[in-house]
Protein backbone atom coordinates (compact mmCIF):
# COMPACT_ATOMS: atom_id res chain seq x y z
CA UNK A 1 0.00 0.00 0.00
CA UNK A 2 1.06 3.68 -0.21
CA UNK A 3 -0.12 7.14 0.63
CA UNK A 4 -2.29 7.34 -2.46
CA UNK A 5 -4.26 4.34 -1.98
CA UNK A 6 -7.65 3.75 1.08
CA UNK A 7 -7.91 0.13 1.68
CA UNK A 8 -11.20 -0.54 3.69
CA UNK A 9 -13.44 -3.36 4.87
CA UNK A 10 -16.76 -3.97 4.06
CA UNK A 11 -19.51 -5.86 5.17
CA UNK A 12 -21.79 -6.76 1.46
CA UNK A 13 -24.64 -9.12 2.71
CA UNK A 14 -23.54 -12.01 4.38
CA UNK A 15 -20.17 -11.68 3.19
CA UNK A 16 -17.30 -9.35 3.38
CA UNK A 17 -14.50 -8.03 1.55
CA UNK A 18 -11.11 -5.74 1.46
CA UNK A 19 -10.86 -3.29 -1.16
CA UNK A 20 -8.43 -0.52 -2.61
CA UNK A 21 -9.44 2.60 -3.81
CA UNK A 22 -7.39 5.71 -5.11
CA UNK A 23 -7.96 8.78 -2.40
CA UNK A 24 -9.09 10.46 -5.36
CA UNK A 25 -11.85 8.16 -6.18
CA UNK A 26 -12.41 6.01 -8.86
CA UNK A 27 -13.43 2.20 -8.99
CA UNK A 28 -12.46 0.17 -6.53
CA UNK A 29 -10.63 -3.38 -6.65
CA UNK A 30 -11.52 -6.21 -4.29
CA UNK A 31 -8.15 -7.94 -3.02
CA UNK A 32 -10.52 -10.12 -0.54
CA UNK A 33 -13.64 -11.30 -1.16
CA UNK A 34 -14.65 -13.82 1.59
CA UNK A 35 -17.30 -15.36 -0.28
CA UNK A 36 -14.47 -16.70 -2.64
CA UNK A 37 -12.16 -17.52 0.20
CA UNK A 38 -14.80 -18.54 2.78
CA UNK A 39 -14.03 -17.42 5.66
CA UNK A 40 -14.98 -14.18 7.23
CA UNK A 41 -12.07 -11.89 8.32
CA UNK A 42 -12.06 -9.08 10.60
CA UNK A 43 -10.99 -5.47 11.18
CA UNK A 44 -7.37 -5.83 11.13
CA UNK A 45 -4.06 -4.86 13.37
CA UNK A 46 -1.48 -3.87 10.68
CA UNK A 47 2.46 -2.71 10.55
CA UNK A 48 2.87 0.80 9.65
CA UNK A 49 3.20 0.40 5.81
CA UNK A 50 0.12 -1.29 5.66
CA UNK A 51 1.54 -4.45 3.80
CA UNK A 52 0.94 -6.80 6.61
CA UNK A 53 -1.60 -7.63 8.75
CA UNK A 54 -3.53 -9.63 11.59
CA UNK A 55 -6.83 -10.24 12.60
CA UNK A 56 -8.83 -12.76 13.45
CA UNK A 57 -11.04 -15.36 10.85
CA UNK A 58 -13.97 -17.32 11.17
CA UNK A 59 -17.03 -19.83 9.09
CA UNK A 60 -19.58 -21.71 10.08
CA UNK A 61 -17.23 -24.17 10.88
CA UNK A 62 -14.91 -22.36 12.85
CA UNK A 63 -14.98 -19.82 15.71
CA UNK A 64 -12.59 -16.88 15.68
CA UNK A 65 -8.67 -17.76 14.75
CA UNK A 66 -5.81 -15.48 14.24
CA UNK A 67 -5.07 -15.03 10.67
CA UNK A 68 -1.87 -13.16 9.22
CA UNK A 69 -2.40 -11.59 5.57
CA UNK A 70 -0.22 -9.37 3.10
CA UNK A 71 -2.94 -8.14 0.90
CA UNK A 72 -2.83 -9.78 -2.29
CA UNK A 73 -1.74 -13.16 -0.78
CA UNK A 74 -3.52 -15.56 0.59
CA UNK A 75 -4.18 -15.53 4.47
CA UNK A 76 -2.71 -17.60 6.89
CA UNK A 77 -4.34 -19.06 9.75
CA UNK A 78 -1.99 -19.12 12.59
CA UNK A 79 -4.09 -20.46 15.81
CA UNK A 80 -6.58 -23.31 16.42
CA UNK A 81 -8.30 -22.77 19.45
CA UNK A 82 -11.10 -25.15 19.21
CA UNK A 83 -9.54 -28.51 17.61
CA UNK A 84 -12.23 -30.24 19.45
CA UNK A 85 -14.80 -29.24 17.12
CA UNK A 86 -13.11 -31.46 14.31
CA UNK A 87 -14.63 -34.06 15.91
CA UNK A 88 -18.25 -32.33 16.77
CA UNK A 89 -21.11 -32.58 15.01
CA UNK A 90 -22.45 -29.03 13.73
CA UNK A 91 -25.70 -28.52 11.97
CA UNK A 92 -25.51 -27.41 8.46
CA UNK A 93 -25.50 -23.77 7.85
CA UNK A 94 -26.52 -21.99 4.89
CA UNK A 95 -27.68 -18.46 3.50
CA UNK A 96 -32.03 -18.73 2.62
CA UNK A 97 -33.80 -15.56 1.12
CA UNK A 98 -37.31 -14.86 1.41
CA UNK A 99 -39.92 -12.14 0.12
CA UNK A 100 -41.24 -10.19 3.07
CA UNK A 101 -44.87 -9.18 2.50
CA UNK A 102 -44.23 -6.03 0.69
CA UNK A 103 -42.08 -8.74 -1.86
CA UNK A 104 -38.56 -6.86 -0.40
CA UNK A 105 -36.01 -9.39 -0.48
CA UNK A 106 -34.85 -11.07 2.90
CA UNK A 107 -31.47 -12.72 3.60
CA UNK A 108 -30.35 -14.48 6.37
CA UNK A 109 -28.25 -17.30 7.90
CA UNK A 110 -30.08 -20.42 8.64
CA UNK A 111 -28.61 -23.24 10.70
CA UNK A 112 -30.47 -26.43 10.75
CA UNK A 113 -30.40 -29.01 13.24
CA UNK A 114 -27.75 -31.40 13.61
CA UNK A 115 -29.82 -34.96 12.69
CA UNK A 116 -32.62 -32.61 9.96
CA UNK A 117 -33.97 -35.02 7.81
CA UNK A 118 -36.47 -33.48 4.80
CA UNK A 119 -39.96 -33.05 5.67
CA UNK A 120 -40.06 -33.36 9.32
CA UNK A 121 -40.79 -30.18 11.22
CA UNK A 122 -38.52 -28.73 13.93
CA UNK A 123 -38.79 -26.31 17.20
CA UNK A 124 -37.36 -22.54 15.51
CA UNK A 125 -35.37 -20.33 17.60
CA UNK A 126 -35.37 -17.26 15.70
CA UNK A 127 -31.43 -14.78 16.84
CA UNK A 128 -32.36 -11.00 16.34
CA UNK A 129 -29.31 -8.85 16.17
CA UNK A 130 -29.01 -5.24 17.51
CA UNK A 131 -27.65 -1.92 16.09
CA UNK A 132 -29.94 -2.13 13.89
CA UNK A 133 -27.42 -0.96 12.40
CA UNK A 134 -25.68 -4.32 12.20
CA UNK A 135 -26.09 -7.40 9.95
CA UNK A 136 -25.04 -11.52 10.45
CA UNK A 137 -22.42 -12.39 7.89
CA UNK A 138 -21.76 -16.56 7.14
CA UNK A 139 -20.06 -17.31 9.75
CA UNK A 140 -19.32 -19.03 13.00
CA UNK A 141 -22.66 -17.26 15.42
CA UNK A 142 -22.80 -18.90 17.80
CA UNK A 143 -22.02 -16.99 21.13
CA UNK A 144 -23.28 -16.38 24.98
CA UNK A 145 -26.50 -15.29 23.98
CA UNK A 146 -27.03 -16.53 20.87
CA UNK A 147 -26.24 -20.11 20.57
CA UNK A 148 -27.18 -21.55 17.37
CA UNK A 149 -24.96 -24.47 16.95
CA UNK A 150 -25.74 -25.41 20.71
CA UNK A 151 -29.94 -25.24 19.79
CA UNK A 152 -29.00 -26.77 16.70
CA UNK A 153 -27.51 -29.68 18.43
CA UNK A 154 -30.57 -29.50 21.18
CA UNK A 155 -33.22 -30.16 17.46
CA UNK A 156 -33.77 -27.07 16.72
CA UNK A 157 -33.85 -24.42 13.45
CA UNK A 158 -32.03 -21.40 13.72
CA UNK A 159 -32.70 -18.73 12.39
CA UNK A 160 -30.58 -14.73 11.70
CA UNK A 161 -32.52 -13.24 9.56
CA UNK A 162 -31.37 -9.76 8.15
CA UNK A 163 -34.14 -7.55 8.51
CA UNK A 164 -34.13 -4.28 7.07
CA UNK A 165 -32.23 -1.83 8.76
CA UNK A 166 -29.85 -4.31 8.64
CA UNK A 167 -26.11 -3.00 7.22
CA UNK A 168 -24.57 -4.64 4.29
CA UNK A 169 -27.60 -3.93 1.94
CA UNK A 170 -27.13 -0.81 1.28
CA UNK A 171 -28.03 2.99 2.72
CA UNK A 172 -32.20 2.68 1.48
CA UNK A 173 -32.29 -0.65 2.85
CA UNK A 174 -30.53 0.10 6.23
CA UNK A 175 -32.82 3.55 6.49
CA UNK A 176 -36.08 1.64 6.51
CA UNK A 177 -35.88 1.53 10.27
CA UNK A 178 -35.44 5.16 10.29
CA UNK A 179 -38.70 7.35 11.71
CA UNK A 180 -40.44 3.63 12.02
CA UNK A 181 -39.50 1.63 14.93
CA UNK A 182 -40.88 -1.68 14.66
CA UNK A 183 -42.37 -1.24 11.48
CA UNK A 184 -41.11 -3.26 8.40
CA UNK A 185 -38.09 -4.55 10.30
CA UNK A 186 -39.67 -6.87 12.61
CA UNK A 187 -42.46 -7.81 10.02
CA UNK A 188 -39.40 -8.88 8.30
CA UNK A 189 -38.60 -11.49 11.09
CA UNK A 190 -42.50 -12.11 11.20
CA UNK A 191 -42.28 -13.09 7.75
CA UNK A 192 -39.09 -14.75 8.31
CA UNK A 193 -40.87 -17.17 10.54
CA UNK A 194 -43.80 -17.69 8.41
CA UNK A 195 -41.60 -18.98 5.39
CA UNK A 196 -39.47 -21.47 7.34
CA UNK A 197 -43.12 -22.77 8.41
CA UNK A 198 -44.64 -23.05 5.12
CA UNK A 199 -40.96 -24.40 3.73
CA UNK A 200 -42.03 -27.27 6.30
CA UNK A 201 -39.00 -26.86 8.15
CA UNK A 202 -40.62 -25.11 11.63
CA UNK A 203 -43.23 -26.21 13.78
CA UNK A 204 -45.70 -23.20 13.79
CA UNK A 205 -46.40 -24.09 17.33
CA UNK A 206 -42.89 -24.37 18.19
CA UNK A 207 -41.01 -21.06 18.00
CA UNK A 208 -38.83 -19.11 20.25
CA UNK A 209 -36.94 -15.66 19.73
CA UNK A 210 -34.39 -14.17 21.19
CA UNK A 211 -31.86 -10.65 21.17
CA UNK A 212 -30.15 -8.41 23.30
CA UNK A 213 -30.50 -4.35 22.76
CA UNK A 214 -31.84 -3.90 19.44
CA UNK A 215 -32.83 -7.22 19.34
CA UNK A 216 -34.40 -6.92 22.70
CA UNK A 217 -36.79 -4.73 21.29
CA UNK A 218 -37.84 -7.07 19.22
CA UNK A 219 -38.24 -10.15 21.86
CA UNK A 220 -40.30 -7.76 23.50
CA UNK A 221 -42.65 -6.91 20.36
CA UNK A 222 -42.85 -10.53 20.00
CA UNK A 223 -43.79 -10.97 23.07
CA UNK A 224 -46.76 -8.67 22.69
CA UNK A 225 -47.55 -7.11 19.60
CA UNK A 226 -47.01 -10.12 17.77
CA UNK A 227 -47.75 -12.64 20.55
CA UNK A 228 -49.23 -15.13 17.96
CA UNK A 229 -45.55 -15.88 16.39
CA UNK A 230 -43.66 -17.12 19.63
CA UNK A 231 -44.43 -19.38 22.84
CA UNK A 232 -41.37 -17.76 24.43
CA UNK A 233 -38.89 -14.91 23.89
CA UNK A 234 -35.75 -14.19 25.68
CA UNK A 235 -35.33 -10.49 26.28
CA UNK A 236 -31.82 -9.16 26.63
CA UNK A 237 -30.63 -5.28 27.28
CA UNK A 238 -33.93 -4.63 25.87
CA UNK A 239 -36.76 -1.99 25.15
CA UNK A 240 -39.98 -1.90 26.12
CA UNK A 241 -40.51 1.98 26.41
CA UNK A 242 -39.60 4.10 23.60
CA UNK A 243 -40.52 7.21 25.44
CA UNK A 244 -38.76 6.57 28.47
CA UNK A 245 -35.44 5.40 26.68
CA UNK A 246 -35.29 8.95 25.68
CA UNK A 247 -34.67 10.20 29.19
CA UNK A 248 -32.39 7.62 30.33
CA UNK A 249 -30.25 6.40 27.58
CA UNK A 250 -26.25 7.36 27.39
CA UNK A 251 -26.92 7.65 23.30
CA UNK A 252 -29.77 10.36 23.13
CA UNK A 253 -28.13 12.26 20.58
CA UNK A 254 -27.69 8.72 18.32
CA UNK A 255 -31.29 7.81 19.20
CA UNK A 256 -32.17 11.46 17.89
CA UNK A 257 -30.62 11.64 14.54
CA UNK A 258 -29.60 8.07 13.50
CA UNK A 259 -32.91 6.20 14.77
CA UNK A 260 -35.89 8.24 15.69
CA UNK A 261 -35.24 11.42 13.24
CA UNK A 262 -37.38 13.73 15.08
CA UNK A 263 -37.81 14.54 18.24
CA UNK A 264 -39.58 12.65 21.45
CA UNK A 265 -42.20 16.36 21.18
CA UNK A 266 -43.04 15.70 17.26
CA UNK A 267 -43.84 11.69 17.79
CA UNK A 268 -45.46 11.00 20.84
CA UNK A 269 -47.99 8.64 19.70
CA UNK A 270 -45.79 6.73 17.58
CA UNK A 271 -43.28 6.38 20.35
CA UNK A 272 -46.03 4.76 22.67
CA UNK A 273 -47.70 2.83 20.05
CA UNK A 274 -44.56 1.27 18.95
CA UNK A 275 -43.38 0.45 22.68
CA UNK A 276 -43.88 -3.49 23.81
CA UNK A 277 -45.31 -1.98 27.45
CA UNK A 278 -48.60 -0.33 25.21
CA UNK A 279 -49.31 -4.25 24.05
CA UNK A 280 -48.16 -5.89 26.76
CA UNK A 281 -51.85 -6.65 28.05
CA UNK A 282 -51.96 -9.23 25.07
CA UNK A 283 -49.01 -11.32 25.82
CA UNK A 284 -49.29 -15.00 25.68
CA UNK A 285 -45.70 -15.31 25.31
CA UNK A 286 -43.52 -16.93 28.07
CA UNK A 287 -41.10 -14.05 28.30
CA UNK A 288 -37.42 -14.08 30.41
CA UNK A 289 -36.20 -10.77 30.67
CA UNK A 290 -32.36 -10.04 32.03
CA UNK A 291 -29.74 -8.16 30.97
CA UNK A 292 -27.17 -5.91 33.46
CA UNK A 293 -28.03 -3.99 36.87
CA UNK A 294 -25.56 -1.05 35.20
CA UNK A 295 -26.75 -0.71 32.19
CA UNK A 296 -26.29 3.01 30.54
CA UNK A 297 -26.96 2.12 27.10
CA UNK A 298 -30.79 0.50 27.76
CA UNK A 299 -30.99 1.39 30.94
CA UNK A 300 -32.17 -1.42 33.73
CA UNK A 301 -35.86 0.70 33.72
CA UNK A 302 -36.82 -0.82 30.91
CA UNK A 303 -36.84 -4.57 32.08
CA UNK A 304 -38.51 -4.03 35.41
CA UNK A 305 -41.24 -1.58 33.31
CA UNK A 306 -42.16 -4.47 30.71
CA UNK A 307 -41.98 -7.15 33.59
CA UNK A 308 -44.15 -4.82 35.73
CA UNK A 309 -46.63 -4.33 32.78
CA UNK A 310 -46.98 -8.19 31.96
CA UNK A 311 -47.17 -8.88 35.75
CA UNK A 312 -49.93 -6.19 36.59
CA UNK A 313 -51.22 -7.98 33.59
CA UNK A 314 -51.74 -11.08 35.07
CA UNK A 315 -49.15 -12.66 33.13
CA UNK A 316 -48.23 -16.06 34.13
CA UNK A 317 -44.98 -16.85 33.05
CA UNK A 318 -42.90 -13.91 33.37
CA UNK A 319 -39.16 -13.95 35.04
CA UNK A 320 -36.97 -11.00 35.49
CA UNK A 321 -33.34 -11.60 36.12
CA UNK A 322 -30.37 -8.55 36.68
CA UNK A 323 -26.71 -9.04 36.85
CA UNK A 324 -24.84 -6.42 39.28
CA UNK A 325 -22.26 -4.72 37.82
CA UNK A 326 -22.60 -5.95 34.01
CA UNK A 327 -23.76 -3.04 31.61
CA UNK A 328 -24.86 -3.21 27.89
CA UNK A 329 -23.69 -7.20 27.46
CA UNK A 330 -22.36 -9.28 30.26
CA UNK A 331 -18.64 -9.39 30.22
CA UNK A 332 -17.99 -11.42 33.34
CA UNK A 333 -18.12 -15.35 32.61
CA UNK A 334 -20.38 -16.30 35.61
CA UNK A 335 -23.04 -13.75 34.08
CA UNK A 336 -22.34 -15.37 30.28
CA UNK A 337 -22.86 -18.85 31.65
CA UNK A 338 -25.72 -17.71 33.27
CA UNK A 339 -27.22 -16.10 30.20
CA UNK A 340 -26.64 -19.12 28.28
CA UNK A 341 -27.98 -21.75 30.41
CA UNK A 342 -31.01 -19.86 31.35
CA UNK A 343 -32.05 -18.78 27.92
CA UNK A 344 -31.34 -22.51 27.06
CA UNK A 345 -33.47 -23.78 29.43
CA UNK A 346 -35.92 -21.34 29.17
CA UNK A 347 -36.73 -22.25 25.02
CA UNK A 348 -36.78 -26.15 26.17
CA UNK A 349 -39.14 -25.64 28.79
CA UNK A 350 -41.95 -23.55 26.67
CA UNK A 351 -40.53 -24.30 23.33
CA UNK A 352 -39.08 -27.47 23.23
CA UNK A 353 -41.36 -29.52 25.67
CA UNK A 354 -44.11 -27.28 24.98
CA UNK A 355 -45.21 -26.80 28.75
CA UNK A 356 -47.89 -24.48 29.91
CA UNK A 357 -47.58 -20.82 30.43
CA UNK A 358 -49.77 -21.58 33.58
CA UNK A 359 -47.41 -24.06 34.76
CA UNK A 360 -44.22 -24.21 36.80
CA UNK A 361 -41.27 -22.42 35.47
CA UNK A 362 -38.04 -23.16 34.78
CA UNK A 363 -35.93 -23.85 38.14
CA UNK A 364 -34.71 -20.03 39.23
CA UNK A 365 -31.32 -21.00 40.48
CA UNK A 366 -29.30 -22.57 37.98
CA UNK A 367 -26.08 -21.93 39.68
CA UNK A 368 -24.89 -25.81 39.72
CA UNK A 369 -24.80 -25.24 35.76
CA UNK A 370 -21.76 -22.80 36.28
CA UNK A 371 -19.26 -24.99 36.90
CA UNK A 372 -17.89 -23.89 40.02
CA UNK A 373 -16.74 -25.72 43.03
CA UNK A 374 -18.11 -24.04 46.19
CA UNK A 375 -15.81 -26.77 48.33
Amino acid sequence: MNNQTVIYRTGEGVWATFSTVSKNGGERKVIFDSKKEKVILGEPSKSADNTKMVMTGSSPQMPGEVFFWQPGKKPMRKTDVNPDLKNTLLGEQKIIQYSARDGQVIEGVLILPVAYKKGDKYPLIVYVHGGPEHHHYNEWLSSYSTPGQVMAGKGYAVLYPNYRASTGYGVAFAMAGYGDPAGKEFDDIADGIDFLVNEGIADKDRVGLAGGSYGGYASAWFASYYTKYVRAVCMFVGISDLISKQGTTDIAYEDLYVHAGKKLEEMWDISLQRSPIYWAHQSKTATLIYGGAADTRVHPSQSLEFYYRLKMNDHPAVRLVQYPGEGHGNRNQPGRIDVLYRQVGWMDWYVYDKKPLDGPMPPLDISENYGLNQD
